[in-house]
Protein backbone atom coordinates (compact mmCIF):
# COMPACT_ATOMS: atom_id res chain seq x y z
CA UNK A 1 0.00 0.00 0.00
CA UNK A 2 2.93 2.96 0.79
CA UNK A 3 4.56 1.74 -3.01
CA UNK A 4 1.08 2.67 -4.40
CA UNK A 5 0.22 5.58 -2.51
CA UNK A 6 3.80 6.98 -3.34
CA UNK A 7 3.21 6.43 -6.85
CA UNK A 8 -0.46 7.60 -6.83
CA UNK A 9 0.83 11.17 -4.97
CA UNK A 10 4.21 11.54 -7.45
CA UNK A 11 1.34 10.68 -10.17
CA UNK A 12 -0.52 13.88 -9.34
CA UNK A 13 2.21 15.91 -8.65
CA UNK A 14 3.15 15.75 -12.03
CA UNK A 15 0.21 16.86 -13.09
CA UNK A 16 -0.20 19.45 -11.30
CA UNK A 17 4.04 20.70 -12.74
CA UNK A 18 2.86 19.87 -16.01
CA UNK A 19 -0.03 21.92 -16.09
CA UNK A 20 1.70 24.76 -14.32
CA UNK A 21 4.81 24.62 -16.97
CA UNK A 22 2.23 24.67 -19.81
CA UNK A 23 0.26 27.34 -18.42
CA UNK A 24 3.37 29.66 -17.89
CA UNK A 25 4.66 28.43 -21.43
CA UNK A 26 1.46 29.88 -22.68
CA UNK A 27 1.13 33.20 -21.17
CA UNK A 28 2.99 35.50 -23.80
CA UNK A 29 -0.31 34.09 -25.92
CA UNK A 30 -2.64 35.79 -23.56
CA UNK A 31 -1.82 39.43 -24.97
CA UNK A 32 -3.41 37.94 -28.48
CA UNK A 33 -6.46 36.59 -27.03
CA UNK A 34 -8.64 39.56 -27.12
CA UNK A 35 -7.31 40.44 -30.34
CA UNK A 36 -7.86 37.09 -32.30
CA UNK A 37 -11.45 36.95 -30.41
CA UNK A 38 -12.13 40.54 -32.06
CA UNK A 39 -10.30 40.49 -35.27
CA UNK A 40 -7.54 42.68 -36.38
CA UNK A 41 -10.71 46.00 -36.23
CA UNK A 42 -11.28 46.04 -32.75
CA UNK A 43 -9.74 49.63 -31.14
CA UNK A 44 -7.70 49.10 -28.88
CA UNK A 45 -10.68 50.10 -26.36
CA UNK A 46 -12.67 47.05 -26.81
CA UNK A 47 -9.24 44.79 -26.58
CA UNK A 48 -8.95 46.17 -23.42
CA UNK A 49 -12.04 45.87 -22.21
CA UNK A 50 -12.60 42.02 -23.22
CA UNK A 51 -9.12 41.40 -21.59
CA UNK A 52 -10.68 42.79 -18.44
CA UNK A 53 -13.88 40.31 -19.05
CA UNK A 54 -11.49 37.52 -19.79
CA UNK A 55 -9.75 38.12 -16.62
CA UNK A 56 -6.12 38.31 -18.49
CA UNK A 57 -5.06 41.76 -16.52
CA UNK A 58 -4.23 39.89 -14.01
CA UNK A 59 -0.97 38.29 -12.66
CA UNK A 60 0.03 34.93 -14.25
CA UNK A 61 -0.24 33.24 -11.02
CA UNK A 62 -3.65 34.64 -10.05
CA UNK A 63 -4.56 33.06 -13.24
CA UNK A 64 -3.32 30.14 -13.23
CA UNK A 65 -4.74 29.07 -9.58
CA UNK A 66 -8.31 30.28 -10.81
CA UNK A 67 -8.47 27.72 -13.82
CA UNK A 68 -6.48 25.17 -11.47
CA UNK A 69 -9.45 25.63 -9.22
CA UNK A 70 -12.27 25.65 -11.83
CA UNK A 71 -10.36 22.21 -13.57
CA UNK A 72 -10.53 20.61 -10.11
CA UNK A 73 -14.62 20.79 -9.95
CA UNK A 74 -14.37 19.32 -13.69
CA UNK A 75 -14.76 22.97 -15.43
CA UNK A 76 -12.16 23.52 -17.65
CA UNK A 77 -13.11 26.65 -19.52
CA UNK A 78 -14.90 27.41 -22.72
CA UNK A 79 -13.89 27.72 -26.13
CA UNK A 80 -12.63 31.49 -27.40
CA UNK A 81 -14.56 30.94 -30.88
CA UNK A 82 -17.34 28.28 -30.04
CA UNK A 83 -20.14 28.36 -27.29
CA UNK A 84 -18.69 24.68 -27.18
CA UNK A 85 -17.10 24.02 -23.76
CA UNK A 86 -13.40 22.35 -23.33
CA UNK A 87 -14.79 19.05 -21.77
CA UNK A 88 -17.57 18.55 -24.68
CA UNK A 89 -14.55 18.79 -27.18
CA UNK A 90 -12.29 16.19 -25.39
CA UNK A 91 -15.38 13.72 -24.50
CA UNK A 92 -15.77 13.58 -28.02
CA UNK A 93 -12.30 13.42 -28.95
CA UNK A 94 -10.76 11.46 -26.50
CA UNK A 95 -12.34 8.08 -27.33
CA UNK A 96 -10.76 8.25 -30.39
CA UNK A 97 -7.03 9.12 -29.42
CA UNK A 98 -7.46 6.48 -26.18
CA UNK A 99 -8.65 3.84 -28.61
CA UNK A 100 -5.67 4.87 -30.80
CA UNK A 101 -3.29 4.90 -27.88
CA UNK A 102 -4.69 1.74 -26.36
CA UNK A 103 -4.29 -0.62 -29.37
CA UNK A 104 -0.62 0.29 -30.42
CA UNK A 105 0.45 0.24 -26.99
CA UNK A 106 -1.28 -3.22 -25.87
CA UNK A 107 -0.14 -4.65 -29.81
CA UNK A 108 3.75 -2.62 -29.41
CA UNK A 109 3.94 -4.45 -26.35
CA UNK A 110 3.19 -8.10 -27.51
CA UNK A 111 5.10 -7.70 -30.76
CA UNK A 112 7.85 -6.30 -28.97
CA UNK A 113 8.14 -8.11 -26.21
CA UNK A 114 7.95 -11.35 -28.90
CA UNK A 115 10.10 -10.18 -31.35
CA UNK A 116 12.86 -9.28 -28.48
CA UNK A 117 12.75 -13.05 -26.91
CA UNK A 118 12.66 -14.68 -30.18
CA UNK A 119 16.18 -12.32 -31.18
CA UNK A 120 18.06 -13.42 -28.01
CA UNK A 121 17.22 -17.15 -27.63
CA UNK A 122 17.48 -17.97 -31.44
CA UNK A 123 20.36 -15.48 -32.09
CA UNK A 124 22.07 -16.28 -35.62
CA UNK A 125 20.64 -15.00 -38.53
CA UNK A 126 17.28 -14.98 -36.41
CA UNK A 127 19.08 -11.72 -34.43
CA UNK A 128 20.15 -10.15 -37.34
CA UNK A 129 17.38 -10.15 -39.36
CA UNK A 130 15.18 -8.89 -35.97
CA UNK A 131 17.73 -6.56 -35.20
CA UNK A 132 17.60 -5.07 -39.13
CA UNK A 133 13.74 -4.62 -39.14
CA UNK A 134 13.99 -3.35 -35.64
CA UNK A 135 16.82 -0.83 -36.63
CA UNK A 136 14.83 0.14 -39.87
CA UNK A 137 11.49 0.91 -37.76
CA UNK A 138 13.13 2.76 -35.66
CA UNK A 139 14.97 4.97 -37.96
CA UNK A 140 11.78 5.65 -40.18
CA UNK A 141 9.42 8.51 -38.84
CA UNK A 142 5.46 7.28 -38.11
CA UNK A 143 4.08 9.66 -41.00
CA UNK A 144 6.46 8.51 -43.94
CA UNK A 145 5.03 4.39 -42.72
CA UNK A 146 1.41 6.10 -42.89
CA UNK A 147 1.85 7.79 -46.14
CA UNK A 148 3.83 4.21 -47.15
CA UNK A 149 0.79 2.39 -46.02
CA UNK A 150 -1.91 4.55 -47.34
CA UNK A 151 -0.72 4.38 -50.35
CA UNK A 152 -0.68 0.84 -50.92
CA UNK A 153 -3.36 -0.35 -48.98
CA UNK A 154 -5.45 2.43 -49.13
CA UNK A 155 -4.95 3.86 -52.69
CA UNK A 156 -4.25 1.01 -54.68
CA UNK A 157 -5.48 -2.19 -53.28
CA UNK A 158 -8.42 -0.46 -51.63
CA UNK A 159 -8.70 -2.33 -48.65
CA UNK A 160 -8.86 -0.13 -45.93
CA UNK A 161 -10.25 3.69 -46.10
CA UNK A 162 -7.77 6.18 -46.71
CA UNK A 163 -9.47 8.46 -44.10
CA UNK A 164 -12.42 9.54 -42.08
CA UNK A 165 -12.64 7.29 -38.46
CA UNK A 166 -16.33 5.20 -37.66
CA UNK A 167 -17.82 5.47 -34.70
CA UNK A 168 -17.54 1.92 -32.52
CA UNK A 169 -20.86 2.39 -31.11
CA UNK A 170 -21.79 2.88 -35.21
CA UNK A 171 -20.10 0.38 -36.72
CA UNK A 172 -17.59 -1.95 -35.08
CA UNK A 173 -16.11 -3.62 -38.14
CA UNK A 174 -15.83 -0.12 -39.96
CA UNK A 175 -14.20 1.17 -36.44
CA UNK A 176 -11.97 -1.37 -37.26
CA UNK A 177 -10.93 -1.06 -40.50
CA UNK A 178 -10.22 2.95 -39.91
CA UNK A 179 -8.00 2.18 -37.24
CA UNK A 180 -5.58 -0.84 -38.96
CA UNK A 181 -3.33 1.78 -40.90
CA UNK A 182 -2.90 4.46 -38.46
CA UNK A 183 -2.55 1.69 -35.08
CA UNK A 184 -0.04 0.02 -38.03
CA UNK A 185 2.01 3.03 -38.60
CA UNK A 186 2.75 3.42 -34.91
CA UNK A 187 2.98 0.35 -33.63
CA UNK A 188 5.64 -0.49 -36.37
CA UNK A 189 7.72 2.44 -34.71
CA UNK A 190 6.94 1.69 -31.30
CA UNK A 191 7.87 -1.97 -31.51
CA UNK A 192 11.37 -1.72 -32.39
CA UNK A 193 12.60 0.42 -29.57
CA UNK A 194 10.34 -2.23 -27.53
CA UNK A 195 12.30 -5.19 -29.30
CA UNK A 196 15.77 -3.83 -29.22
CA UNK A 197 15.14 -3.01 -24.83
CA UNK A 198 14.05 -6.36 -24.71
CA UNK A 199 16.42 -8.53 -26.83
CA UNK A 200 19.28 -6.74 -24.46
CA UNK A 201 17.72 -7.43 -21.46
CA UNK A 202 17.13 -11.26 -22.52
CA UNK A 203 20.40 -11.74 -23.29
CA UNK A 204 21.94 -10.41 -20.22
CA UNK A 205 19.59 -12.26 -18.38
CA UNK A 206 20.01 -15.93 -20.04
CA UNK A 207 23.74 -15.41 -19.02
CA UNK A 208 22.98 -15.44 -15.15
CA UNK A 209 23.95 -18.09 -13.11
CA UNK A 210 20.76 -19.09 -11.98
CA UNK A 211 19.63 -19.62 -15.69
CA UNK A 212 22.37 -22.22 -16.20
CA UNK A 213 21.76 -23.62 -12.90
CA UNK A 214 17.96 -24.22 -13.92
CA UNK A 215 19.05 -25.86 -17.27
CA UNK A 216 21.55 -28.05 -15.19
CA UNK A 217 18.14 -29.54 -13.45
CA UNK A 218 16.69 -30.69 -16.51
CA UNK A 219 13.91 -27.65 -16.86
CA UNK A 220 13.02 -27.58 -20.43
CA UNK A 221 14.24 -24.24 -22.46
CA UNK A 222 11.34 -23.00 -23.16
CA UNK A 223 10.22 -22.82 -19.32
CA UNK A 224 13.44 -21.35 -18.18
CA UNK A 225 12.87 -18.54 -20.96
CA UNK A 226 9.48 -17.86 -20.30
CA UNK A 227 8.90 -18.77 -16.21
CA UNK A 228 12.29 -17.38 -15.11
CA UNK A 229 14.14 -15.48 -17.54
CA UNK A 230 11.19 -13.37 -19.44
CA UNK A 231 9.68 -12.66 -15.90
CA UNK A 232 13.39 -10.79 -14.53
CA UNK A 233 13.45 -9.29 -18.13
CA UNK A 234 9.96 -7.95 -18.19
CA UNK A 235 10.99 -4.93 -15.91
CA UNK A 236 13.11 -3.30 -18.61
CA UNK A 237 10.89 -4.02 -21.33
CA UNK A 238 8.03 -2.36 -19.53
CA UNK A 239 9.77 0.41 -18.91
CA UNK A 240 10.60 0.66 -22.65
CA UNK A 241 7.02 0.53 -23.20
CA UNK A 242 5.78 3.22 -20.75
CA UNK A 243 8.90 5.40 -22.22
CA UNK A 244 7.03 4.46 -25.88
CA UNK A 245 3.82 5.70 -24.96
CA UNK A 246 5.16 9.41 -24.84
CA UNK A 247 6.32 9.03 -28.62
CA UNK A 248 3.00 7.11 -29.11
CA UNK A 249 1.00 10.37 -28.35
CA UNK A 250 3.46 12.57 -30.06
CA UNK A 251 3.14 10.72 -33.67
CA UNK A 252 -0.67 9.99 -32.81
CA UNK A 253 -0.74 14.49 -33.60
CA UNK A 254 0.73 13.88 -36.87
CA UNK A 255 -1.10 10.09 -37.92
CA UNK A 256 -4.79 11.97 -36.60
CA UNK A 257 -4.20 14.55 -39.35
CA UNK A 258 -2.83 12.00 -42.05
CA UNK A 259 -5.40 9.79 -41.47
CA UNK A 260 -7.99 12.56 -40.40
CA UNK A 261 -9.23 11.13 -37.48
CA UNK A 262 -11.17 13.37 -35.08
CA UNK A 263 -9.17 13.03 -31.64
CA UNK A 264 -7.35 14.98 -29.35
CA UNK A 265 -4.17 15.45 -31.78
CA UNK A 266 -6.07 17.25 -34.40
CA UNK A 267 -7.96 19.13 -31.65
CA UNK A 268 -4.85 20.79 -30.26
CA UNK A 269 -3.51 21.94 -33.20
CA UNK A 270 -6.60 23.42 -34.43
CA UNK A 271 -6.89 25.36 -30.74
CA UNK A 272 -3.34 26.31 -31.83
CA UNK A 273 -3.89 27.62 -34.95
CA UNK A 274 -7.00 29.65 -33.47
CA UNK A 275 -4.91 30.73 -30.48
CA UNK A 276 -8.02 29.13 -28.76
CA UNK A 277 -5.61 28.72 -25.09
CA UNK A 278 -8.37 27.03 -22.67
CA UNK A 279 -8.61 24.23 -25.69
CA UNK A 280 -4.77 24.19 -25.91
CA UNK A 281 -4.47 23.77 -21.70
CA UNK A 282 -7.40 21.62 -22.18
CA UNK A 283 -6.26 18.92 -24.76
CA UNK A 284 -2.09 19.47 -23.21
CA UNK A 285 -4.27 18.06 -19.76
CA UNK A 286 -5.62 14.98 -21.22
CA UNK A 287 -2.15 13.78 -22.67
CA UNK A 288 -0.61 14.31 -19.50
CA UNK A 289 -3.47 12.30 -17.82
CA UNK A 290 -3.06 9.65 -20.12
CA UNK A 291 0.93 9.25 -19.48
CA UNK A 292 0.61 9.20 -16.54
CA UNK A 293 -1.83 6.87 -16.25
CA UNK A 294 -0.12 4.64 -18.47
CA UNK A 295 3.05 4.99 -16.63
CA UNK A 296 1.43 4.43 -13.29
CA UNK A 297 -0.07 0.87 -14.93
CA UNK A 298 3.53 0.30 -16.26
CA UNK A 299 4.84 0.82 -12.27
CA UNK A 300 2.03 -1.56 -10.69
CA UNK A 301 3.39 -3.99 -12.83
CA UNK A 302 6.84 -4.08 -12.85
CA UNK A 303 6.15 -3.80 -9.04
CA UNK A 304 4.62 -7.52 -9.55
CA UNK A 305 6.95 -8.34 -11.52
CA UNK A 306 10.08 -7.57 -9.45
CA UNK A 307 8.86 -7.30 -5.52
CA UNK A 308 12.32 -5.47 -4.72
CA UNK A 309 10.37 -2.34 -6.31
CA UNK A 310 8.22 -2.19 -4.04
CA UNK A 311 10.82 -1.92 -1.43
CA UNK A 312 12.74 0.72 -2.93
Amino acid sequence: MPFLLKRLLSAVSLVFATSLIVFLLLSPAFDDIARNVLGENASAEQVEQLNTQLGLDRPVFVQYFDWLGSALTGDLGQSLFTTQTVWQAISVRMPVTVALVVLVTVLSGIFGFAFGVLSAVKRGWVDKTVQFFTTLGDALPAFIIALFLVTVFAIQLGWFPATGYTDFATDPAAWARSLVLPVTALTVVAVAGIAQQVRSSMISTLRQDYVRTLRSRGISETRVVLSHALRNASTTGLTALAVQVVGILGGAVVIEQIFALPGLGSLAVQASVLGDVPMVLGAVLSYVVIVVVVNLLVDLAVAWLNPKVRLS
